[in-house]
């Protein structure tokens, strides 16, 4: 046996280390879509579609190029976080019973009361500012002082009808969507703080598994010496399994299996409950988040009916809090001017309210209930589709991984024969 047979193993084992590598790179790298410019396709750009683009190896915008497996499914996997997760434990508005409405409208009371006083004198002096500078001083005092002592009581049974109807006012579903899709870098967080011994390990299997195949082919080309294209192709499966066996050992079986004796489980599924609770952590802290949930009420698709709620909810206390001055100001302004007043108190109030609920320290508690309701949803998974929860972002794409193994391999096979003939 020559120099030539006994270094296919050493040739094969490079394979495997390399294809596991450059295929765990392409899992998370890059981020974001990057590519370069094909010379030509300048002139054929304006008749192609606006985005030719088979995520997450595609053309975009002139530009072929290439995004990370796992970021480029980002949404996809914020809709299964969302179908199989949050929403096998009810409705929308046991979740919003997870924030402690009770905390919120404490929360957004302690920091609106500072500054209610200036509000009202803002809108007033803006759609009325004649009939306010005409109020006297007293006058003043006794609405900013009923508009105060109502606040407690508006601001509780608005976050109380916010979730009764929190199903009409929000879609947490998108909302999660549209978070993974513009921070796609949490996906990768999710399999890179898990799974990082894992990921190490699967890198180094490559070698190994590598160079296990190396050996009955050095034997093969012992018996067939004359067939020059032997180690080429079958660089191609060497370099295409040991990328379909790190995924494999990834994630399958999603339940333990005893073959011969040897018990095997995957990688992530048997530190489920770790997996579980990192991935519980991030959606909590970065994801869905009482500033998040704010936002999409107030900015939202469905945001006209949020503002609607409130509209209607603060509009009574304007014309309480006027007083003795509501019939002054009603033949002042007309009932139209009057109820613009109450309108433009509903506005303000709303931008006004989604402050408070930006607070980090505010968001990190809340964090912690959101975080143990995510987790209990996980728990009520079972195996096959927690596996799926995981496993979704990169299902469709695995075939462009072992496609780039068969690739490596392939090209390792053609300098192997370029060295030794």
């Amino acid at each position: 046996m020559t120099f030539k047979e006994l270094s296919i193993p050493v040739f094969t084992g490079v394979i495997g280390y390399v294809t596991n590598w450059s295929g765990v790179w392409m899992l998370f790298y890059p981020v974001y879509y990057s590519g370069f410019r094909v010379p030509g396709l300048g002139a054929v750009a304006p008749y192609l579609p606006r985005r030719l683009k088979l995520v997450p190896l595609g053309l975009v915008k002139g530009k072929f190029g290439w995004q990370g497996i796992i970021p480029s499914r980002a949404s996809k996997m914020g809709s299964i976080a969302v179908d199989k997760g949050l929403a096998r434990l009810g409705k929308l508005s046991d979740f919003y019973e997870q924030l402690e409405p009770e905390k919120i409208a404490e929360h957004i009371l302690a920091t609106a009361l500072p500054e209610i006083r200036a509000i009202v004198d803002g809108i007033m002096l803006a759609q009325q500012p004649q009939i306010w500078r005409a109020l006297p001083d007293r006058a003043k005092d006794a609405v900013h002082r009923r508009v105060e002592e109502q606040l407690p009581e508006i601001v509780r049974e608005l976050t109380g009808e916010i979730g009764h109807n929190i199903d009409q006012l929000a879609d947490i579903k998108l909302m999660v969507i549209r978070q993974m899709e513009v921070r796609p870098e949490l996906c990768n967080r999710v399999f890179q703080e898990v799974g990082a011994k894992e990921f190490k390990m699967i890198i180094n299997f490559g070698a190994i598994f590598g160079f296990m195949f190396g050996i009955p082919l050095m034997f093969l080309t012992t018996l067939l010496p004359a067939d020059w294209w032997l180690v080429p192709i079958c660089g191609i499966a060497i370099g295409w399994m040991t990328n379909l066996l790190a995924i494999e050992a990834i994630f399958e079986p999603a339940e333990p299996k005893r073959i011969l004796g040897i018990k095997f489980h995957g990688l992530f599924m048997r530190r489920r409950e770790e997996v579980a609770v990192t991935y519980s952590e991030i959606m909590a802290e970065e994801v869905i988040t009482v500033a998040n949930l704010g936002d999409d009420l107030l900015h939202g698709p469905k945001s006209d009916r949020t503002r609607k709620l409130i509209e209607h909810s603060l509009a009574p206390a304007v014309d309480r809090a006027m007083g003795p001055a509501r019939a002054f100001a009603r033949v002042a302004v007309g009932t139209a001017g009057y109820e613009a007043i109450g309108q433009s108190l509903a506005v303000e109030s709303t931008e006004f309210s989604a402050t408070p609920l930006h607070d980090p320290g505010f968001n990190k508690r809340q964090a912690v209930n959101i975080s143990r309701f995510i987790n209990n949803a996980l728990r009520g998974l079972t195996p096959p589709e927690f596996c799926d929860l995981m496993r979704s972002a990169i299902k469709e794409d695995e075939w462009l991984l072992f496609l780039h193994g068969g690739v490596l391999g392939l090209v390792a096979g053609c300098i192997h024969l370029a060295i030794f003939g």
